[in-house]
């Protein structure tokens, strides 16, 4: 899938919305893509995550035992994501602030891919990792729907993106005024 036909989907499931954002980094942006008006919908996810898949299957060497996805956006995309690898689908939940994999137990040197559902910084992918290499697992990449930062964000392994698409995010201090103007609204999860 080319961005353009991705960018499509969300646009068709009403998913890229206008307006002041905070964003789940705490940056602010224009532009908020609301994956979960996506992820209601079966069949829009299935062709996104069946493409995402084909692409990690197209980079990772060797066979992948588990798909981890953080909690809470990135559990819809990485169940769907490890359907079409054909391996189960796990995910890492916040403990006391820290990713943990809270439900699941793993075998030290299981091969592991994360799937996240959009990337801006990083952050949770890097989270992620952190917290599986601590448990012994090899995480050989980590994959998104749409990487917001178009290749910029690094999040500790090579990152396989459906998308890029590159939107304005600006730090508190540096908020264009028209956006400014704008009340701030905070979508994401982070705080879940």
């Amino acid at each position: 899938m080319t961005t353009q036909e991705v960018l499509e989907v969300f646009e068709s499931a009403g998913a890229v919305l206008h307006g002041h954002f905070i964003l789940t980094s705490g940056l602010r942006s224009p532009v908020f893509l609301q994956k979960a008006r996506v992820f209601m919908h079966p069949e829009k996810t299935e062709v996104l995550c069946k493409a995402l898949a084909e692409k990690i299957r197209a980079s990772v060497q060797g066979p992948v035992d588990y798909v981890v996805g953080p909690a809470v956006g990135g559990i819809i995309p990485a169940y769907e994501t490890s359907r079409h690898l054909g391996v189960p689908a796990i995910w890492v939940e916040r403990e006391e602030g820290v990713f943990r994999l809270r439900r699941f137990e793993i075998e030290e040197g299981a091969r592991v891919v994360i799937i996240e559902d959009i990337v801006t910084t990083g952050l949770s992918i890097r989270e992620t990792v952190e917290s599986l290499k601590a448990l012994g697992a090899n995480v050989l990449a980590a994959g998104c729907l749409i990487d917001r930062s178009a290749g910029k964000a690094e999040v500790g392994v090579p990152l396989v993106s459906l998308a890029e698409y590159e939107v304005p995010a600006y730090s508190v201090d540096k908020i264009p005024p028209e956006l400014a103007a704008i009340p701030a609204v905070k979508p994401g999860s982070r705080s879940l």
